[in-house]
């Protein structure tokens, strides 16, 4: 309790900071200025109470719950569900996938008054965390208002647990208020343990990320960006791409391109806030650039920039090659399993950590090409340029990879309907 004390009393000093540093994000996306009350803890008036709140931090946690999510609203009808993100994009995700069927705010900061505040105008039955978003505060209270509580998709890395591990006496009995903990794997479940997880509470029910499926939206998506794409030209997609990914792929495509001058780079920012910056590096590299928010058809343009929202599941089922970005520093990637859905030949950065599991199961059944640890950008443009050649030239190798992708995706579904198991039994 004495940690919880002092965790508490730093974040309500911190609070100023806090505001200005949220209020700096603004700048570059005015996004984080609106509906900010929410992040103090003023949720609408109207919306209702008593039902289930699930927690999904930003795009990719509401793509993965989205069947826990579904689920929910069928099993559910008579009780509200309000899905809570910290980002706009998150947001705005929430928004195009569940609309008006779902109550959505932003998660307000892990703060005294804030969380009172929140829970008070909700007073949830239960709330669902994902992998290891951890709010003491916010947990701690829940707890003692009877609010059961699961953590899903629990996921803790060997190098998480050990920084963890040196503020134990805050995060142990954070884990211990939760009424079950429901595990990727074996692997995850043993350093929750050792950090002193309760071994009856804890269990593994397996990854609800591999529980993925192409849906109408999807599809209609699809339709839209085939209309903008030329027909003769082959795609290469580098996805959710941070700073540093841009300069590494181009400078790889420059090298493909002298074998496979027609080829289209298909380029989608991770961040929102960075489409301008990156647009302006592609033209300092001297290619030509088509922004899909203009809405016009690519031509003889090297590079295709994806910069809206909600469109890349879609542009994954029309690519042709597909390597996902913060896989080249110390990001930890981005999921593989999306364009897997499509059978997609994937090719990453030798940092995956945020996908360990996922990525050796990949490697296992041979579904996935991640290249070599290389410290340098040049280095790790050559190798990249090198892979996405090596699949360009060998169409049946990159065919079998995205078939073995996919196999993957489909032998391990199915934790989705197990967590619902667990919330039934919490709710019962």
């Amino acid at each position: 309790m004495l940690a919880l004390l002092i965790y508490r009393i730093i974040l309500l000093l911190l609070l100023p900071i806090i505001l200005l540093a949220l209020l700096f994000r603004s700048l570059s996306n005015r996004q984080y200025r609106q509906r900010f009350s929410e992040r103090l803890g003023f949720i609408p008036k109207s919306y209702q109470k008593n039902g289930i709140i699930v927690h999904a931090a930003s795009v990719g946690e509401v793509i993965a719950l989205t069947p826990v999510i579904e689920q929910l609203l069928q099993t559910y009808p008579e009780l509200p569900i309000t899905i809570t993100t910290f980002t706009p994009t998150g947001s705005a995700q929430v928004k195009k996938r569940f609309s008006s069927r779902v109550q959505h705010s932003y998660l307000p900061l892990d703060i005294l008054p804030c969380t009172q505040l929140f829970l008070t105008r909700l007073q949830p039955k239960l709330m669902i965390f994902m992998e290891t978003e951890l709010w003491p505060n916010l947990i701690n209270q829940c707890a003692k208002k009877k609010i059961k509580l699961l953590l899903i998709n629990g996921r803790l890395s060997t190098k998480s647990m050990i920084n963890y591990a040196k503020i134990s006496p805050l995060i142990t009995p954070t884990l211990n208020n939760f009424d079950k903990i429901l595990c990727q794997s074996q692997d995850n479940l043993s350093n929750f343990l050792q950090l002193g997880a309760h071994n009856e509470r804890c269990l593994v029910s397996g990854n609800i990320k591999f529980d993925i499926s192409i849906n109408a939206t999807i599809l209609e998506k699809k339709t839209q960006l085939t209309t903008l794409l030329p027909t003769h030209r082959q795609r290469w997609l580098v996805a959710s791409t941070h700073q540093g990914d841009e300069e590494i792929a181009l400078t790889a495509f420059k090298e493909i391109k002298a074998l496979f001058p027609t080829l289209l780079l298909v380029l989608v920012p991770r961040h929102p806030e960075r489409f301008n910056s990156v647009e302006k590096l592609c033209l300092s590299h001297d290619f030509t650039l088509v922004k899909r928010s203009k809405n016009t058809p690519v031509e003889s343009q090297d590079i295709w920039l994806l910069d809206t929202l909600g469109e890349l599941m879609a542009a994954y089922s029309l690519a042709d090659i597909v390597t996902m970005g913060g896989s080249f520093s110390h990001i930890g990637g981005h999921n593989p399993l999306e364009p897997a859905l499509f059978k997609k030949p994937i090719v990453v950065g030798s940092d995956m950590s945020n996908f360990t599991e996922i990525l050796q199961q990949l490697k296992q059944l041979q579904g996935i090409v991640q290249l070599p640890t290389n410290q340098t950008s040049t280095g790790q443009s050559s190798q990249l340029a090198k892979a996405i050649i090596k699949l360009l030239q060998d169409k049946p190798q990159a065919e079998l990879l995205g078939k073995q992708a996919h196999q993957v995706v489909i032998n391990n579904q199915g934790a989705s309907a197990r967590t619902l198991s667990h919330v039934q039994e919490l709710l019962a």
